[in-house]
């Protein structure tokens, strides 16, 4: 009895390990290697900054699933501001990849809080110096507002998307609520050390 069971175990285990390789070795390269890097920046980010420098979180605006060309939906939010405006690192991260898309122009991702991947698109420039792995931070500036790729016939803006990390792949998310929960915590954690600071010296 127990001779038969150990057999049975085994069938299964050997069955689990063959679908295991078959799995792994099945998975894109770069897909394993997100995950690893992904497990690093398991924790949620404890603030973010509005991803355009200048831009008041009361003037974002969610675009999301809004109907797009060729049947798509947007995925993402749109942040209009004057060509050139730095566009800044909205968390903690490492960039993940730096070039160009047919769709987003100039584009860079960041692997950052939270298992997402952050994706800045339309940039008229990158930051000089700005190179794949370096680490960044919350306000680091990654290029600069503009209107490549797709976004040839619209006023200069960035469009901003978040991807969340997992098993299965990448998983769009509104970046809009995040953003104006975080952004605005982050300010108001600013204003009140400001305070302290100003009535320590007085």
């Amino acid at each position: 009895m127990l001779r038969r069971l150990l057999r049975r175990r085994g069938k299964w285990l050997f069955a689990l390990m063959l679908v295991g390789v078959v799995t792994l070795s099945w998975w894109p390269l770069n897909h394993a290697e997100l995950l690893t890097g992904a497990w690093s920046y398991r924790h949620a980010p404890r603030a973010m900054v509005v991803p355009v420098e200048g831009l008041a979180t009361k003037s974002l605006v969610s675009t999301w699933h809004a109907p797009r060309s060729g049947g798509r939906r947007h995925e993402g939010a749109d942040l209009f501001a004057k060509k050139g405006t730095p566009v800044l690192s909205a968390v903690n991260g490492q960039v993940w990849r730096i070039g160009e898309d047919s769709l987003g122009g100039h584009v860079v991702w960041v692997l950052g809080e939270g298992r997402t991947l952050y994706y800045y698109a339309h940039l008229d420039g990158f930051a000089e110096g700005l190179e794949v792995g370096d680490h960044v931070k919350r306000g680091t500036t990654l290029g600069f507002v503009g209107n490549t790729g797709n976004a040839r016939t619209t006023p200069p803006h960035l469009h901003f998307g978040m991807y969340q990390v997992g098993w299965r792949g990448l998983r769009a998310v509104d970046p809009i609520p995040p953003l104006q929960r975080k952004a605005t915590a982050q300010r108001a954690k600013e204003g009140a050390t400001l305070q302290a600071r100003r009535r320590s010296r007085a």
